[in-house]
């Protein structure tokens, strides 16, 4: 491709940006109205994932031994845990540190634990951790029928609905990304072809003259992508810099509230808006063509 016909394809991309002024700006708004949903409902999906992942790496089961468990017995059953491959961790908690923890948590209400010192009455335990959750509920099951065991908790019921709440956010996520993804291109599409419109007689005058349909449909795909581009640096900026702004005031007022905050992670999304941008800026040229280069 020559530099002239390249000039060309620039030149006649930004003159029809400036010329259809309004209808540009019309457009540049539609993408990014529809970016900054995209973008949000993004954020949204990656802290929904980021809260459920912490939520599934929290869970633990605790097995409790009997009382005429022996040491030993307890010392084999950890370490054959430990070895099997469903489980990432396996922690042994004697009855003084379950002592200890309780009094942690109850410091303040030290009179319910009076008495216990001499007699306590709380069960050696096992806390097990598996490498995901869904393995939490079988491990859980299978660790009822020893035994050694005389109780094993999870938090059953709780881990249930956690993990259908998970997968419900994970599916909704996807479907309304998609939802947005093809609704912005055909909303690009109809404010594309208002340009198209208006040039429909140097369209036909220039097929006349023995143009090709690609040499017609350059400059659009250009005015297209520069209309994507504007749109989506416009969404960027509101969806980072408020996004940022909503994470400090979150962390001031609910700082146990576990979102994600680091950068790194939020970049490549904003990366991904930028490329979505062009995409639908082209593909809405390229489908508001389709009528007027037709053989």
């Amino acid at each position: 491709m020559r530099l002239k016909t390249i000039q060309y394809y620039f030149r006649e991309a930004f003159l029809s940006v400036i010329r259809n002024s309004w209808i540009s700006v019309a457009s540049i708004g539609v993408v990014a109205v529809s970016l900054l949903i995209l973008g949000s409902s993004l954020l949204l999906v990656m802290n929904a994932n980021y809260i459920a992942a912490n939520l599934e790496s929290s869970l633990e089961i605790s097995a409790f031994f009997k009382e005429e468990t022996t040491p030993d017995e307890m010392q084999d059953l950890e370490s054959v845990l430990a070895e099997r491959p469903e489980v990432a961790s396996v922690v042994f908690v004697s009855k003084e540190q379950a002592l200890e923890e309780m009094k942690e948590n109850l410091d303040a209400q030290e009179d319910i634990l009076a008495g216990l010192e001499e007699k306590n009455p709380l069960p050696n335990a096992l806390r097990i951790k598996t490498a995901t959750a869904e393995q939490v509920a079988p491990l859980s099951a299978e660790l009822e029928t020893y035994e050694q065991f005389d109780e094993v908790r999870y938090g059953q019921g709780v881990v249930e609905k956690m993990m259908a709440l998970s997968r419900l956010v994970r599916v909704a996520g996807l479907i309304t990304m998609v939802l947005l993804g093809v609704a912005a291109i055909f909303l690009i599409a109809t404010t594309i072809r208002l340009s198209v419109y208006a040039r429909r007689k140097e369209i036909g005058i220039m097929k006349f003259l023995g143009a090709t349909n690609l040499f017609v449909q350059f400059p659009f795909i250009l005015e297209g992508m520069i209309l994507g581009l504007v749109g989506s640096l416009i969404a960027i900026a509101i969806v980072y810099f408020g996004y940022i702004s909503i994470i400090d005031n979150i962390q001031l007022s609910l700082p146990f509230m576990r979102l994600v905050t680091d950068k790194a992670l939020i970049k490549p999304l904003m990366g991904l808006l930028l490329l979505i941008g062009l995409v639908i800026g082209a593909a809405g040229s390229l489908i508001s063509m389709r009528r007027f280069l037709k053989a």
